[in-house]
């Protein structure tokens, strides 16, 4: 499992919400997204005693490394929501898991002389506008009938105006479901006025219609045209279904981020969520530090700690939303946020000179964007509670563990260890690797490499002693370590010891301790051996640091070996590079064939000049 996530505590955290949980592998992909009515019970359900799901659904489950998930209010909105992931990220296995079908779109092809709506499963940028998604195929058709009904909006393919008159009006003219643009029997103008009036009731103006439709509805009843009253009510149900409340992804096509934050103590987690086209893509969790010695740059210079909880809020906010948007390549129409925002004037004028467009910061007080800030923040405390569990063992693997590393060897610190290891093949191609631990964890753009220069044969002493050497002579290293910690027992620390000694330098050494397997043992400190319990995080950090020391030490020398054996005796004859050695070999196909060639036959060879023949010659020809 992922380093600090506890599957045990991680279910037991999830709540009997419906959301949206997405499985990860252990490299991060998403492998698989679902939507749950109960997120507890369904995730829970995964990590069970296996149960008859089939060989794919184990083999799912068998890679799965981690958990995430997005709670929502309804399963309606779990649904759209499961949907839009599914397409944003195209996990392996929803595809072999479920029917990977579109939720489908209504379409008005708005920047065509007569606009036409139409059904579409997918969203493009086409310039037309798009409604939906809606999690009922039927009902959006049934509406597109219903629009025609009303507004007479055409639905063919006729390019307008330039066929207009060709051909004859469709059926769909004879039943009163269309002008007949095509015919010329309504103006562009009035048209627009029809594509106005549809475009705001997909827009949600729909009750009017409604009640319309349902006065029609009576009209037919009473009049005991009972067909067509039912028509009408089947109409109006569709209509109602496909108009039905969907809060996580809204079709009003606006680009929109929703910030919200959580905090405890000193940790803040903020969440953005982040519609585009009116669509829910996703949302990230930021994470923030809060300390109550920072000052804010306000008039009073006021302290945090003396602020009441909307003022730290708005701090927040705002230092956030300034640090963000300073880095992102986009920014949206909208920002709605939980809180007031310091000189939100000034900062609505930097956003919209980052986007090249009016942008707006709303504080929704009422109302369903309210409602997406409730959900935002339920999000953000979701995260926070089951981060600050993260934060608190991760405290302890790292900066606990080297803090008791000091402890227990009577040292004022253990912040930087520095570890080092040889390796060579009998002597060969010898290395030596330096990994550095800061509070903990691994620095690895502090790693260094070396490759021994003075040393012939299997010596890991001498080896150790010009590493060492090199290391604290060098002026290009500013830091010292706090402990030198060596690959080794006694011997290892005795070098490292006369090496610091002969330059003057008092730095701590231990040698970490290997088991008859390899492994970790403890550590020889003041000729003494010391022995941690294998379940302690002291022991853990130092398991990690030999183990890194020596995997990068091996890797190091493997690929000066595979660089040894693939080198060619061409390479050493001047003006051969690595495209004249691919050529000779593949005009000669072996290098007894380049042996044997005049001069003639090697300016054969595309790019080998006369000059450079001779010389290629010349090389395998001395005496």
């Amino acid at each position: 499992m992922k380093d600090g996530f506890d599957l045990k505590e991680e279910l037991k955290k999830l709540p009997d919400r419906p959301g949206v949980y997405i499985m990860h592998a252990a490299d991060d992909e998403i492998i698989y997204v679902g939507k749950a009515i109960n997120l507890k019970r369904r995730v829970s359900s995964y990590f069970r005693a296996k149960v008859n799901r089939g060989p794919k659904i184990d083999k799912m489950i068998s890679l799965i490394d981690y958990f995430e998930y997005i709670v929502t209010d309804s399963e309606l909105e779990a649904l759209v929501l499961e949907n839009t992931l599914i397409k944003e990220h195209s996990p392996k296995y929803n595809t072999m898991l479920k029917d990977d079908k579109s939720y489908p779109f209504m379409k008005v092809t708005v920047g065509e002389d007569f606009p036409r709506v139409l059904f579409a499963r997918h969203m493009k940028r086409d310039g037309a506008k798009y409604f939906g998604p809606y999690t009922s195929g039927g009902a959006v058709k049934d509406t597109i009938e219903l629009l025609k009904k009303l507004y007479g909006i055409r639905t063919c393919n006729k390019s307008l105006p330039k066929d207009i008159g060709v051909g004859r009006p469709c059926l769909y003219y004879q039943m009163g479901q269309c002008a007949a643009p095509c015919q010329g029997y309504i103006s562009k103008e009035e048209y627009a006025k029809k594509i106005d009036n549809l475009l705001g009731f997909l827009n949600g103006d729909y009750k009017k219609v409604i009640r319309d439709l349902e006065s029609k509805m009576k009209e037919k009843a009473a009049a005991y045209e009972f067909e067509e009253a039912a028509t009408y009510r089947d109409l109006i149900e569709s209509v109602r279904h496909v108009t039905g409340s969907q809060r996580v992804v809204k079709t009003e096509g606006i680009d929109r981020d929703i910030i919200a934050m959580a905090r405890k103590g000193e940790e803040i987690v903020v969440s953005v969520f982040f519609v585009r086209d009116g669509k829910l893509l996703g949302r990230e969790h930021f994470h923030m530090e809060y300390r109550e010695d920072i000052t804010i740059n306000d008039e009073n210079n006021t302290l945090i700690k003396e602020m009441e909880e909307e003022t730290i809020g708005s701090w927040i906010m705002g230092t956030f939303i300034k640090q963000y948007y300073n880095g992102t390549p986009f920014v949206p129409n909208e920002l709605l946020v939980e809180y007031p925002v310091e000189e939100q004037e000034l900062l609505e004028d930097w956003l919209s000179k980052l986007r090249g467009g009016r942008v707006h910061i709303i504080i929704p007080q009422k109302g369903e964007k309210h409602k997406m800030i409730d959900l935002a923040r339920e999000n953000a405390a979701v995260v926070l509670s089951r981060d600050l569990e993260k934060i608190k063992r991760e405290e302890a693997r790292t900066v606990g563990a080297a803090n008791e590393l000091a402890n227990m060897l009577g040292l004022p610190s253990a912040n930087r260890l520095e570890a080092f290891d040889i390796s060579n093949t009998g002597g060969y191609q010898s290395v030596a690797s330096m990994v550095v631990f800061e509070k903990g964890r691994a620095r690895k753009n502090a790693y260094r490499k070396f490759k021994l220069r003075t040393v012939t044969g299997p010596d890991d002493y001498k080896s150790m002693e010009e590493v060492l050497t090199r290391r604290f002579t060098d002026e290009r290293f500013d830091v010292m370590p706090d402990i030198l910690m060596m690959d080794g027992g006694r011997g290892q620390v005795n070098v490292a010891l006369k090496v610091l000694d002969g330059l003057g330098l008092n730095i701590p050494v231990c040698g970490m301790v290997k088991d008859d397997n390899h492994r970790t043992r403890g550590l020889y400190f003041n000729n003494q051996e010391i022995n941690f319990p294998k379940n302690s995080e002291v022991f853990g950090m130092i398991t990690r640091l030999q183990d890194e020391a020596h995997r990068f030490a091996i890797t190091y020398h493997k690929s000066l070996r595979g660089k040894e054996q693939v080198h060619s005796i061409l390479d050493d004859i001047k003006g051969v590079g690595p495209a004249k050695r691919k050529a000779l070999m593949q005009h000669f196909k072996e290098i007894d064939k380049i042996r044997n060639a005049s001069v003639d036959e090697l300016t054969e060879v595309k790019g080998i000049t006369k000059t450079l023949a001779k010389e290629i010659y010349d090389f395998f020809h001395e005496a």
